[in-house]
């Protein structure tokens, strides 16, 4: 701990008290602030740990489906065929704030202009190729959403502990000690006046007494 600089007063001890009071405070919400973003952030890499299993999943699908569709069809009409296939992306990008942190939210939609080709000829496994593709787009959407967020969360969560640790072991602890000292300087001050007003008092008091021909 470290003493403040201050002259010790009576206005700067009742300034030290109010800010002393509004330090305390400040380390309240910073510490719920960051034991909620704790939570959530904890809550986010669950999230993100199961997303990422289901992208791996859906991607292995996905081109499991596009080996049969290319097996069964074989690789130039399949070429031709996904050259015909019209689907637009419609990504929104919209925020959600968590504790002041801006967080995303994305999704994706798709816009199908089918028929794309003629079911005659055509194997089951690129209908399949189709929905596992446009599934694994989604998935990777939401991931990266809860990527962003968790690193977002995680750089919040490492600023507001270094606010609370401030406050706690620096601030606040220098912010008593000078308290304290500006207190027992003041005490003593007084002491000393009253100590001081009483030998006056002592002086004034023989005087009179001397004054009037009284004895000591």
């Amino acid at each position: 701990m470290a003493q403040l600089n201050y002259a010790p007063t009576k206005t700067n001890l009742l300034r030290l008290r109010n800010d002393l009071k509004f330090a305390q405070q400040g380390y309240e919400l910073l510490d719920q602030k960051r034991n909620i973003l704790i939570i959530e952030l904890l809550a986010l890499v669950d999230q993100t740990a199961d997303f990422q299993s289901r992208v791996e999943s859906m991607l292995a699908k996905a081109y499991k489906a596009l080996e049969e569709t290319v097996f069964d069809m074989g690789k130039l009409k399949v070429q031709y065929l996904t050259g015909a296939v019209n689907i637009t992306t419609d990504i929104t990008i919209r925020t959600r704030k968590i504790m002041g942190v801006s967080l995303p939210v994305i999704e994706t939609q798709f816009k199908e202009h089918s028929p794309y080709y003629s079911p005659m000829g055509t194997s089951f496994w690129i209908d399949s190729s189709l929905y596992f593709f446009k599934e694994v787009l989604k998935l990777l959407g939401k991931l990266s959403e809860l990527k962003i967020s968790v690193l977002r969360l995680a750089n919040e969560v490492k600023k507001t502990i270094r606010k609370v640790n401030a406050l706690e072991k620096i601030a606040i602890p220098d912010m008593k000690e000078t308290v304290h000292y500006i207190e027992s300087r003041l005490e003593e001050n007084e002491r000393d006046m009253f100590i001081l007003m009483k030998m006056v008092k002592g002086n004034l008091e023989k005087k009179r007494r001397r004054h009037n021909g009284e004895k000591s």
